[in-house]
């Protein structure tokens, strides 16, 4: 028996246990933590060094007043990501596959290439953040912190070989990792929380580039990448031969989508708590993430800075983990070809290093990826749309009246944010966004 699905291994024996229950075995909390692991990977995804950038200069510019825009980008990030785990179990194949079957051969080879591009450039920000970190925190080069965040990742994705269950069990670790260091940030930063009630619930536009800003949260929030994951992810845990199956597991999975994609949503609201708690009143020119850690020490103490970096490390590390592996299911997918984990790793870091050794800024280096992700982001995003609502792709699962305008809905404003945030980051001026 294939060692993956032998019972003997920790994934075999999740395998068999959800069968169990997809048969109508015992039901219970020890159940539901079976089908764990596919939207805590994706959601990584929401917490990766971009988004601590982002989340910092909003909180040291605008205070809490842009909380609600981290609330509302978090919504809709799960409705894509369900729609991409209902994909995958339906279907019995990830995104990029039905892109290879579905549309022509140019097309595909086309998609394929900007996918790639978009897996390059988001392993770009992430590696950078979680060598930044490292090198910040124990005093080192940053190529020395390249170097060892590479090691660690690479060996982290060995955990791949296994089967599913360790490198779900890996990443939930780290997951939790960041959610531990934010938490005990709350308890040291003097948080105002009447104010973080009031504008996580009510909108405002405060002035001085607010808009941009938020539009920069919202539309740097969905990384093509992770939608691809997800449904790579659902499709290959456990196959469904019957509607009853895929109906149970898709509750499943919206259910865990709900909750690690709400756990990665306040992780990213307290981010922009800590920044406001600590930059806002008298910091806020702060914009960069060794900025901040500089700036963090003599505010809230050795403690706080250090407990910023440990989880930025965290972040760059799991996010760097995920994107290879999502990168490896979007070569696969597209043109059927799959490479060994280290070349892969080889491959998707080599930019990072290139732009490191060349003397480049790092942070000026986020700031590209990210507009290299703005023009991939259509692609996965419009294919997923389209998919989920065919009935000859999805039969009786697919999107509703409800859910196909939410959808679409949600897609439009994604790619509207993301053209004005790739407009503005050009240096274009748009009409009536310099007086927000």
């Amino acid at each position: 028996m294939n060692s993956v699905t032998d019972t003997a291994t920790l994934s075999g024996r999740a395998t068999t246990a959800i069968r169990e229950v997809l048969a109508g075995g015992p039901r219970g909390p020890r159940s539901l933590l079976l089908f764990v692991g596919p939207a805590v990977i994706a959601s990584i995804a929401y917490m990766d060094p971009g988004n601590f950038a982002t989340n910092i200069q909003a909180g040291a510019g605008f205070g809490y007043s842009l909380l609600w825009v981290v609330l509302a980008a978090n919504g809709v990030a799960m409705l894509l990501q369900a729609l991409s785990a209902r994909l995958g179990i339906v279907t019995g194949r990830n995104l990029a596959e039905l892109c290879r079957e579905h549309y022509s051969r140019p097309a595909v080879y086309a998609m394929w290439a900007v996918s790639e591009v978009a897996a390059m450039a988001t392993d770009l920000a992430e590696f950078l953040g979680g060598a930044i970190a490292l090198a910040l925190l124990c005093k080192l080069p940053l190529l020395a912190g390249m170097g060892i965040t590479a090691a660690v990742t690479y060996a982290i994705l060995l955990f791949e070989n296994k089967g599913f269950r360790p490198m779900e069990i890996v990443i939930g670790a780290l997951v939790a990792m960041i959610g531990l260091c934010y938490l005990a940030e709350m308890f040291i930063a003097p948080v105002a929380w009447s104010q973080v009630a009031r504008h996580a619930i009510v909108p405002s536009l405060p002035g001085g580039g607010a808009l941009m800003l938020a539009a920069g949260i919202v539309g740097a929030t969905v990384m093509p990448h992770a939608i691809y994951l997800h449904s790579g992810l659902a499709q290959s845990r456990v196959a469904s031969s019957t509607a009853r199956e895929r109906r149970m597991l898709i509750r499943f999975s919206n259910l865990e989508v709900i909750v690690a994609l709400s756990i990665a949503g306040m992780v990213n609201m307290a981010m922009v708590i800590m920044a406001s708690a600590a930059f806002h009143a008298d910091h806020r020119e702060v914009a960069e993430i060794s900025t901040a850690y500089q700036t963090l020490t003599p505010l809230l103490g050795a403690g706080a800075a250090s407990l910023f970096l440990v989880s930025l490390l965290c972040s760059g590390v799991s996010s760097s983990v995920v994107g290879t592996m999502a990168g490896q299911m979007i070569m696969q997918g597209f043109v059927g070809l799959r490479m060994p984990v280290w070349l892969r790793r080889l491959v998707t870091m080599a930019p990072a290093f290139v732009v490191v050794a060349a003397g480049v800024n790092a942070t000026q280096a986020l700031v590209v990826s990210q507009v290299v992700l703005s023009f991939a982001l259509p692609v996965p995003m419009v294919a997923l749309v389209r998919f989920t609502r065919r009935r000859d792709i999805m039969g009786e699962f697919a999107n509703g009246p409800l859910t196909d305008v939410a959808a679409i809905a949600a897609t439009v404003l994604i790619l509207v944010l993301n053209a004005v945030l790739l407009i503005e980051t050009l240096g274009v001026a748009l009409p009536g966004f310099g007086a927000w």
